[in-house]
């Protein structure tokens, strides 16, 4: 039976049909995470990676009161030019479906509506977390207790490097999120290679960490994997370099007062403006970069 809720692109709609493996995208990068024409020019060539590697990219957002699994041209335009897109994470989602809000998918809210059309590899940036200062502020993005919950696949640089990387991980830990490490032992930083914590595991090959997920969900083992792809080195900012300026950054949002969900977005584009410009050439590379390990993770799947 047809899912009311859910509405698919033609594009989308024909993969499924025919079997092929889907990659599904978050919206909130367009919306929240890159300026604007960036973010949709970004969003194009993320999709076209997908596509040249022989998978099909489902970026998801809610328009229309409907969970909308791929979008047309037109529709990430709109994403990336109208400043009044909603950022939905879980607890956002009934509202933005029940009043026809237009609202981007954070990484929880993109797996979710990834896990009810079925795909079982989504690719991000980076993944929320533990945020500094988190003992006083009880701030810890969903994202983690929705990677404990929701079996998908999340190919990501890390955790973004605002966060305090080692009560992400702990965190993951405590509720049985495998971290696996991909090209290298050390989890990813978001702008950086090496955050200096280890993974749980290292799996390099496709189709051996196909094989790693078709087990732990064989075990009856819920929840999502995080797959941590290091920025490519010609991209990457040192972490000393990138360490002063987020701390420059949280600083300054301090001092405004800047909390809840905005803080992100915030410290994303003071990092860009502090590093005159590298921080967005770098988060563009590492999101390309995991587009590319994402769709072949994707077809692995579709074989195992």
């Amino acid at each position: 039976m047809s899912d009311p809720l859910m509405r698919y692109s033609d594009e989308v709609q024909a993969a499924r049909s025919a079997g092929r493996p889907i990659v599904a995208l978050e919206s909130t990068i367009i919306a929240h995470g890159m300026p604007w024409p960036q973010n949709v020019e970004t969003a194009r060539e993320v999709e076209a990676i997908i596509r040249a590697r022989g998978a099909t990219p489902a970026t998801i957002a809610v328009m229309g009161g409907q969970l909308c699994i791929g979008l047309s041209d037109a529709q990430l335009e709109q994403l990336g030019r109208d400043p009044d897109v909603m950022k939905l994470s879980r607890r956002d989602l009934p509202y933005a479906v029940a009043m026809g809000r237009v609202g981007a998918t954070t990484v929880a809210a993109t797996m979710i509506c990834a896990a009810r059309a079925g795909i079982e590899v989504f690719v991000t940036g980076g993944i929320g977390g533990v945020h500094r200062g988190a003992a006083e502020s009880f701030d810890i993005s969903a994202d983690l207790q929705e990677l404990a919950r929701t079996p998908v696949a999340v190919v990501c640089a890390g955790a973004k490097s605002v966060l305090d990387l080692p009560l992400t991980l702990e965190y993951l830990e405590t509720h049985g999120v495998p971290v696996v490490g991909v090209g290298q032992e050390r989890f990813a930083a978001f702008y950086s290679r090496d955050s200096g914590l280890p993974c749980d595991f290292r799996i390099d090959a496709p189709v051996d960490q196909a094989r790693f997920l078709r087990a732990k969900w064989a075990l009856g083992l819920g929840g999502g994997v995080v797959f941590s792809n290091p920025v490519p080195l010609a991209h990457e900012i040192p972490p000393a370099e990138i360490e002063a300026i987020t701390r420059q950054a949280l600083d300054e949002a301090a001092a405004r007062g800047v909390s809840g969900k905005a803080v992100t977005p915030f410290l994303l584009g003071r990092i860009k403006e502090l590093t005159e410009g590298r921080s967005l050439v770098t988060n563009i590379a590492l999101v390309k970069h995991n587009a590319q390990v994402g769709a072949d993770l994707a077809l692995a799947l579709a074989r195992v």
